[in-house]
């Protein structure tokens, strides 16, 4: 048996055991104290016959090591990254030298310095430097890594950092292979309470080095239910298979930001589900599922789900983080490109640059069957609710009042816009709005606007100067564009209404979702907060939302800018239909104290008509 760990001490055993699986087959080893439960790992491994240890005294004769092993492996035609290990301090510094000769010549090597942990740094406290960013450029990769303290599934996100670090020293991203960094912050104590004894066969034998194989749980090196990536090398060719188990009919399509049309593509082919975001460039189609993010509230609507393909970045719902983090769910990232995949879960099965073209063929009959066929009626009684709670009927009594305002403002821009037409949403509540919308009021797929978003980092920064920057290339194409945001979005990028004489004008109309402050929080867990006593909702009003009560009508005239006041959606869809040039600022009211009552209802009815379907 073997005893209870450190938190310092387990983790360094299970990133040796990782490193020790993804192919590093040496590692070189400078003694030290911070670095002591690396030690005890690498001579654990060493004993189990997983690596082979090189131990040095002079940290740079160690990475010359190192990058010698490296290249030697590498004249038998493999590319094995090697590892170095060194203490803190000037340790660290020593390794200068040879990573900058790996990083010129293109030698996979993996640096795990340790370091103090996050509270120590800038004290004072004995061999304590900044190793964050310190070897610059000259690295593929770089991490900084928190001491571990114990908290749940902290090894398995250790175990995700390491994977991406040896893919991106092999270069299978990008083929640039070279070295990469790992500062790994250590917390006392940094040694095991008693001897590690006998490792486990999970570590000596390479047959069992998959998570769960070691029955022993107290000896177990990887955390339960651990699943280790599979990346890809580009290469010409056909392209690369998903990484399908179980029963390929059960499988769903995720198109994130940017996903690009390749995601309806498949999910069409393949009869499979398609949850697509706005940005996606891939929403529509019979597949689509309408309100996607509500439908996944359902009991039991996810539960047999298998697989999922995920193309673009994934950033708009909770729930469907949750379901790619499923244990039983093998997630296959396709992903183009050398930049980080997407994988906020750290649970995908493979990483591949692209499909091969026969996964896009049509499949006579469809794979989905009776899956597809129940993922299609959810979303037509999810469309159901959502267009009854967004229809002009049901804000007939004006928008500054109606309970569900901001999303059929979203409708009521978006039922406008056809494939000629480009809008540009905010990255705050109207993309999310505009989520549940999307859709409801064209028939054909074809008929969508082309939806663009600063999704990147999902920031409100800025976002009234991208939309005069799209809207001045967007009319190059002949296309005509719309931007849709909320106020506090609007208000933090006012100053990009500002032109000078000399500069050319854009033709952009601004749709500005005014609730007076931000109305995203209180579908948070902080409105929950508010929501449980006055004090409460004082200190939300106060730091969340916001209120400004900033008049725009004079604000905009005080940039020479054109400001509409609308109070329903049928003057909303005139003001957009109608000719207009040059900037113009179209305002809507929309009340914001009952916004986290009325999303969770509306969410609540999907479900329930969901699940009267299922």
């Amino acid at each position: 048996m073997t005893p209870d760990l450190p938190p310092s001490v387990a983790a360094a055993r299970a990133l040796v055991a990782e490193l020790a699986a993804l192919g590093v087959r040496d590692a070189v080893l400078a003694p030290g104290s911070r670095s002591a439960p690396l030690a005890y790992a690498l001579a654990e491994a060493a004993d189990a016959g997983s690596l082979t240890l090189h131990v040095r005294v002079d940290e740079r004769a160690a990475a010359f090591l190192a990058l010698g092993l490296a290249r030697g492996t590498a004249l038998a035609g493999a590319t094995a990254p090697v590892a170095v290990v060194t203490t803190s301090g000037t340790a660290v510094a020593n390794l200068h030298p040879a990573v900058l000769e790996a990083h010129h010549a293109g030698v996979p090597l993996v640096l795990l310095t340790a370091d103090r942990p996050h509270e120590l740094r800038g004290t004072g406290a004995s061999q304590t430097t900044d190793q964050v960013g310190i070897f610059g450029t000259a690295v593929r990769h770089a991490v900084d890594v928190p001491a571990p303290d114990g908290r749940d599934g902290e090894v398995r996100d250790l175990l995700a950092t390491v994977g991406r670090a040896v893919a991106a020293a092999r270069g299978l991203r990008d083929g640039h292979p070279g070295p990469v960094h790992l500062n790994l912050a250590f917390r006392d104590p940094l040694h095991p309470s008693a001897p590690l004894g006998p490792p486990p066969d999970e570590l000596s034998d390479p047959a069992r080095r998959i998570p769960g194989a070691q029955p022993d749980n107290s000896a177990r090196v990887w955390p339960e239910g651990f699943r280790r990536t599979t990346v890809v090398r580009p290469a010409p060719g056909p392209g690369a298979d998903p990484a399908m188990y179980g029963d390929p009919a059960r499988t769903l399509v995720v198109a994130g930001d940017g996903a690009g049309p390749d995601a309806r593509r498949l999910a069409e082919a393949q009869g499979w589900p398609l949850l697509a975001e706005p940005t996606s460039g891939a929403a529509g189609g019979p597949n689509a599922v309408t309100a996607y993010r509500s439908v996944l509230g359902a009991d039991g609507i996810s539960t047999d789900v298998e697989h999922a393909v995920v193309f673009g970045r994934p950033t708009l719902s909770r729930p469907v983080q949750r379901l790619l983090a499923r244990p039983g769910v093998v997630v296959t990232v396709v992903a183009p490109g050398g930049g980080p995949w997407p994988d906020a879960a750290r649970n995908a099965e493979a990483v591949v640059p692209a499909l091969a073209e026969g996964w896009f063929e049509p499949r006579t009959p469809p794979a989905g069957g009776a899956f597809l066929a129940r993922w299609r009626a959810a979303s037509r009684a999810a469309a159901a609710v959502v267009d009854a709670a967004t229809s002009d009927d049901a804000v007939a009594d004006g928008l500054p009042a109606a309970p569900h305002a901001a999303l059929a403002v979203a409708r009521a821009v978006a039922s406008v816009l056809g494939p000629d037409d480009v809008l540009v949403v905010g990255s705050s509540n109207p993309v999310r709005d505009l989520d549940l919308v999307l859709g409801l009021d064209h028939p054909r797929a074809g008929d969508l606007p082309t939806v663009v978003a600063n999704r990147g980092l999902a920031g409100i920064d800025g976002t009234v100067s991208t939309a005069t920057g799209v809207a001045l290339a967007a009319a190059r194409s002949g296309l005509r564009t719309r931007a849709l945001v909320g106020d506090l979005t609007f208000l933090h990028d006012v100053g990009g209404l500002l032109r000078g004489p000399l500069e050319a004008g854009a033709d952009l109309e601004i749709v500005v979702v005014n609730d007076d402050g931000g109305s995203i929080f209180a579908t948070l867990e902080h409105g929950e907060l508010a929501a449980a006593s006055a004090a409460g909702d004082a200190t939300f009003e106060r730091v969340f939302g916001t209120p400004h009560g900033t008049n725009l009508a004079q604000l905009c005239a005080g940039y020479g800018v054109d400001h509409q006041l609308v109070l329903d959606v049928g003057s909303l869809r005139h003001a957009l239909q109608a000719p207009s040039h040059g900037v113009q600022v179209v305002e809507v009211r929309v009340p914001r104290a009952d916004r986290l009552v009325g999303t969770r209802a509306l969410a609540a009815r999907v479900a329930e008509a969901v699940r009267a379907v299922s």
